[in-house]
């Protein structure tokens, strides 16, 4: 299965999030962008790519082992930015990155001890997708308005195991469908 470890916002969250996203919508343009829905909302700690069903209880058992050994911290949505010369938009964190950057290592060191191959290591960057090109296109609009974007802090308490249903219908604009298959909370006991 495909999977990837992540810290997903709560739902006062995803709303500041909306709100900012539909004005971003209303821009010129925007329409040549295809933009996350508010399920897939989520930071991308570490990612697994394809999983073989075997190694899925290890890397929850090691998982859990990451979660317990940080601290739950405060976080907040925070600016945004572009990949890839307009190919990707995204919103990044405020408070504790250094926490976030901490969980994002120790998820990518559980799945290495699990036995899941890992591509080469490279340093974490906070960030929330919220939108994709196919061309390059000037987001310097969107990326002006995301800069003063500044969403309200919460504690981050759990590390999620998600599995990414990737769209298999070829129907333009369907979105990957993400379920939870493991949450392990921070600094706790289970």
């Amino acid at each position: 299965m495909r999977l990837f470890a992540a810290v997903l916002p709560p739902e006062h969250v995803v709303q500041e999030l909306a709100a900012e996203v539909a004005e971003l919508r209303r821009l010129p343009g925007a329409e040549r962008l295809r933009w996350t829905h508010r399920p897939g909302w989520h930071f991308t700690l570490a990612f697994y790519g394809e999983v073989a069903d075997d190694l899925v209880p290890e890397l929850s058992e090691r998982l859990a082992g990451a979660a317990r050994r940080t601290a739950p911290f405060e976080l907040a949505l925070s600016g945004g930015g572009q990949f890839g010369h307009g190919r990707a938009l995204w919103t990044g964190a405020a408070g504790d990155v250094e926490a976030l950057r901490l969980l994002a290592d120790r998820a990518e060191a559980a799945a290495r001890k699990a036995g899941v191959p890992m591509g080469e290591h490279r340093r974490y960057k906070a960030h929330l997708t919220v939108a994709r090109g196919r061309d390059s296109l000037d987001v310097r609009p969107y990326t002006e308005l995301l800069h003063g974007f500044a969403g309200r802090p919460w504690t981050v308490d759990e590390l999620v195991l998600v599995r990414s249903n990737l769209p298999r219908s070829g129907v333009p604009g369907e979105q990957p469908r993400y379920e939870a298959v493991a949450r392990r909370p921070l600094g706790g006991v289970g």
